[in-house]
């Protein structure tokens, strides 16, 4: 079992950064591929980044590409999302996910976060 909490959202501008934190508990964390995710109210949950257990490998959304990066410290259990020159577009609850691989698709993914609420105004 995999536990993930989320921290780091809040209300930012439009062209204004900030960094996402997921924290997992579980001595498993490192063999798990980790991904972001988002839902916009209304929107079906998308894919965001994903990277693998050793963080040697990454993927990103066409969305977000060059502008979000993701990355892991498997001593610290922590996945980041560092998102850079955020667009009203980005507004979303932001989920963290432990699967088997850093795939795109939701159901791919064993075990997810609670989330966190990230918005951006114009």
């Amino acid at each position: 079992q995999v536990q993930l909490v989320e921290s780091g959202g809040g209300l930012v501008q439009a062209g204004a950064s900030l960094r996402l934190s997921c924290a997992a508990s579980g001595r498993t964390f490192s063999r798990y591929a980790m991904g972001w995710f988002r839902q916009a109210p209304g929107k079906e949950r998308e894919f965001v980044a994903g990277i693998s257990w050793s963080g040697g490998s990454t993927n990103y959304a066409d969305s977000v590409n060059g502008r979000f990066t993701i990355s892991r410290d498997n001593a610290k259990n922590t996945v980041y999302l560092q998102m850079y020159s955020l667009k009203p577009g980005d507004t979303a609850v932001y989920y963290c996910a432990a699967g088997r691989t850093r795939s795109v698709y939701v159901s791919e993914y064993e075990f997810w976060g609670q989330g966190t609420q990230v918005t951006v105004s114009s």
